[in-house]
């Protein structure tokens, strides 16, 4: 591990309103904030907004200066990547900001139900290997999850580079019935009104620069529709 990167993780470790990683979090267990993000971390009752893969944490940073009556948490196991976004919000003060460093695989471990509002997916990993599938960010399994801890109807949104991402998870929304409020495979040419979607990260400057187009989809998630994959009906692409 290099000089700045243990640089990065030291400094990380005294930001205000940082959580990192607790080696006993595993499936089934409950951290000691789960259900008191607002009462002990935020002093308000703000709706509670995730940016879940967060990377350098440029949504979780931006939405949060856009939007000083509402409480956002960039979430991301990469406290190196994570450093940048942290920095940020300690440097400027965001005090509706903060950050937690796990595996999305135990977000439920910090989250009681009803307690998140909104979720933001900003360029996952697309696993694009069909063997991969079900460890994508929205594929059932980790669906299933989040509407445990999300308000009913709450709203998913994806920007993604990858349209068989994007066409994968817009076929299992319809396909469940879920509520579709926004759909697009070229978001900055089709929606240029909308200051939230305009932010980008710092691989959405890439990509642009390559000449790729952006996607972008907004769906409801309902608390009580148990979402399924008919893999019969399925067909990427």
């Amino acid at each position: 591990m290099g000089k700045n990167k243990l640089a990065r993780w030291a400094e990380l470790g005294t930001f205000d309103k940082v959580i990192q990683h607790d080696n006993k979090i595993g499936f089934g267990k409950e951290h000691q904030l789960r259900g008191k993000w607002n009462s002990e971390i935020f002093k308000n009752q703000n709706p509670l907004i995730l940016e879940l893969g967060c990377g350098r944490g440029e949504y979780t940073t931006a939405l949060s200066q856009k939007f000083p009556d509402q409480n956002f948490i960039g979430v991301d196991i990469k406290g190196a990547r994570m450093w940048r976004g942290a920095k940020t919000a300690h440097e400027d003060n965001l005090m509706n900001a903060a950050f937690l460093r796990t595996r999305i695989e135990f977000i439920n471990s910090f989250f009681a139900e009803d307690e998140v509002d909104e979720i933001w997916l900003t360029f996952p990993d697309p696993q694009l290997d069909k063997k991969n599938s079900n460890k994508r960010l929205t594929c059932p399994w980790f669906l299933n999850i989040y509407r445990q801890f999300l308000k009913d109807g709450g709203i998913i949104h994806l920007k993604t580079d990858n349209y068989e991402l994007f066409n994968y998870t817009k076929k299992l929304a319809q396909r469940n019935g879920l509520t579709v409020i926004t759909a697009t495979t070229d978001l900055h040419s089709e929606i240029t009104g909308d200051d939230i979607l305009r932010i980008r990260t710092h691989y959405e400057e890439i990509f642009l620069k390559q000449g790729l187009k952006i996607n972008y989809l907004a769906f409801r998630l309902g608390k009580n529709t148990n979402i399924e994959d008919d893999r019969s009906q399925t067909k990427e692409g």
